[in-house]
């Protein structure tokens, strides 16, 4: 069912509406959008995009694990798997099969939501454009990483070994890797990650909930589907100290690509916030006696 204008909405430089495949190649908010008929264009193409969305994330874990034994076994790891599961830094080949695999369930879930219930473009269904108002992107991750270290401080105190324990996820994705892989790794994490996942959470997740709860009031429906694609994007990470910090900008990002309709401004944004965290693993060995290269 269509959305009805919301007064108040996202600001589009737009002056209509449109229909359709015209509206959705528009610079348009995600509201005016589905609003004139964009992907999903239906309640019951959004649960088919939510069912996908289900099936992806399982099939990325799934890869992940294949993945990661297929290499150990090219490798001669195989049977050293557990271990290497367990470790505080994990070489540089378990985190690249890792994040293939999940990054396979993402894209499949973004193909199958175009080609079976959208119009088979990502660019028109999934907004995937990208314009230079985007660079404003760069302060947002900046300011994102930001509020979340503003959002911890009061937190820290009551956490015993916060320090250590808050930058586990960042060592462990780029602490064992050294030379050409840690330049893996840092291109992964800075390109590869916010590609993947803003197509699957902003691109897939928001825009069928966008589509469901819409219609709840005049910002009530907006808003749920904002907040609640951005803790999903928080869950998913499965860092329970962490969880706070990726939730809240995982909201902002759902904000920025409702307003612009895009994926473009959010997926700057989440790869400044990644750079900065690479940046702040990469500064103390730099200014120490070991460098990453």
């Amino acid at each position: 069912m269509p959305l009805p204008p919301a007064p108040g909405a996202c600001p589009s430089p737009a002056t209509g509406v449109g229909t359709g495949r015209a509206a959705a190649g528009r610079n348009l908010s995600l509201h005016r959008q589905l609003a004139a008929g964009g992907a999903p264009s239906t309640r019951g193409s959004a649960w088919m995009w939510l069912l996908f969305g289900a099936l992806g994330f399982i099939s990325g874990q799934l890869l992940a694990a294949l993945f990661v034994t297929v290499t150990a076994a090219i490798s001669g790891n195989l049977g050293s798997i557990s271990a290497i599961t367990r470790l505080t830094e994990p070489p540089t080949w378990y985190i690249v099969s890792t994040l293939l695999g999940l990054w396979a369930g993402f894209l499949g879930t973004a193909w199958l939501a175009t080609a079976v219930r959208g119009t088979k473009s990502f660019v028109r269904d999934l907004g995937l454009r990208f314009r230079w108002i985007d660079l404003i992107g760069i302060p947002i991750g900046i300011g994102g990483q930001i509020l979340v270290a503003l959002m911890y401080v009061p937190i820290a105190q009551h956490v015993h070994n916060f320090n250590q324990r808050f930058n586990a996820p960042s060592q462990r994705l780029t602490g064992g890797s050294h030379g050409v892989g840690f330049f893996v790794i840092a291109v992964c994490t800075v390109v590869g990650a916010p590609f993947f996942e803003e197509l699957f959470f902003r691109g897939v997740l928001l825009r069928s909930m966008a589509r469901l709860f819409g219609d709840f009031g005049r910002w009530v429906g907006p808003a749920l589907a904002i907040v609640v694609s951005g803790v999903l994007f928080g869950l998913a990470h499965a860092e329970s100290l962490q969880l706070l910090g990726l939730a809240v900008f995982g909201i902002i990002l759902s904000f920025v690509s409702y307003c612009t309709g895009r994926l473009g401004m959010n997926m700057v944004a989440h790869a400044t916030f990644n750079l900065v965290a690479v940046a702040a693993v990469v500064a103390p060995l730099a200014l120490g006696t070991q460098a990453p290269f």
